[in-house]
């Protein structure tokens, strides 16, 4: 059994267990997960990925500078990095002989494309990606060749904000004084723009959130009806959180075999699968306290939608 497997089960036997019923959001992404996960992007309702990705078109040469113009030969890490679409316009503003790109993503199906788009698109590139979750993969940013970490497409957002200070906090203490971040961030904005970008007209989030299940029933033995939950997003403006639950339609019982789990649900029971974090300055002072990183750059889109800050360490 690979590591992963055993995580997922793991983490799933654990917030199963609590109430309420809980899926770690890092489980959406197995194949059909990201192939669903790109056509959300495409979404005229997900404006996150457009709003980034114009920051990364017309603003290239100054994150580039913002980012690595300090830098002789660096390793550039990309935390979450899917299908680097964002990020190819960042690597054609740079010398491939001055760094290594290390991409990280916990979908083996997600690196190992990504690493031969990179490779057909900047064969002079050298790409060394790794597999692995966020907090696991830490222990690959640890070196002394000088590093620039792009976290982009406000990934941040899915961590509540102790556990993302935990994060930021676990992640600059493997980097050096000088070594920088580019952390991408959705800031707060009304429900009218947030809601749709969770709930759209065609129903491809509401089918990327129910994948996970299906996953848990192809992975690990599981009989979930899919038919029986419902996709149901919230957003609370006031504090800048989207939820994202299943709620079951009926009362049921499922099992997971490789758990040895049975788990009932009560018509109207929601499973928490996912939140997605809003961002202002404040919000953004609280997950970078005592982190040591500085704040030294913050990129905008047009409708000031979206905010990629580069901060550096200390």
């Amino acid at each position: 059994m690979s590591d992963y497997q055993s995580l997922f089960k793991q983490e799933l036997k654990e917030g199963l267990g609590e109430e309420p019923k809980r899926i770690s959001s890092k489980w959406f992404y197995d194949q059909q997960g990201d192939e669903l996960f790109v056509q959300i992007m495409q979404l005229p309702e997900y404006y996150l990925t457009r709003a980034e990705e114009e920051i990364f078109k017309t603003q290239t040469a100054q994150l580039a500078q913002s980012l690595t113009g300090d830098f002789e030969t660096f390793d550039l890490f990309e935390l979450g990095a899917g299908d680097g679409q964002k990020t190819f316009h960042f690597l054609r503003e740079l010398d491939p002989k001055k760094y290594t790109y290390r991409p990280i993503d916990i979908s083996s199906n997600a690196v190992n494309k990504l690493q031969g788009a990179v490779s057909f698109e900047f064969p002079n590139v050298q790409v060394d990606p790794i597999e692995g979750e966020y907090f696991h993969a830490l222990e690959h940013l640890k070196s002394d060749r000088p590093k620039a970490i792009l976290f982009m497409g406000s990934n941040i957002g899915n961590l509540l904000d102790e556990r993302a200070n935990e994060f930021l906090k676990r992640l600059s203490a493997t980097m050096q004084s000088g070594d920088t971040l580019l952390l991408g961030v959705d800031l707060k904005k009304a429900k009218e723009i947030v809601l749709p970008a969770y709930n759209d007209s065609a129903g491809v989030t509401a089918a990327f959130n129910l994948n996970v299940l299906q996953r848990i029933n192809r992975e690990l033995g599981g009989d979930f009806d899919l038919r029986n939950f419902e996709h149901a997003p919230v957003y609370n403006e006031e504090e800048g959180i989207a939820y994202s639950y299943l709620r079951s339609t009926k009362d049921q019982q499922v099992t997971i075999s490789a758990i040895n789990g049975y788990y009932k649900f009560s018509k109207g029971e929601k499973l928490f699968t996912e939140i997605s974090r809003k961002y202002d300055d404040t919000a953004l002072e609280v997950i970078t306290r005592d982190t040591s990183l500085e704040l030294t750059d913050r990129f905008f889109d047009g409708e000031h939608l979206f905010c990629d800050a580069v901060y550096r360490k200390r």
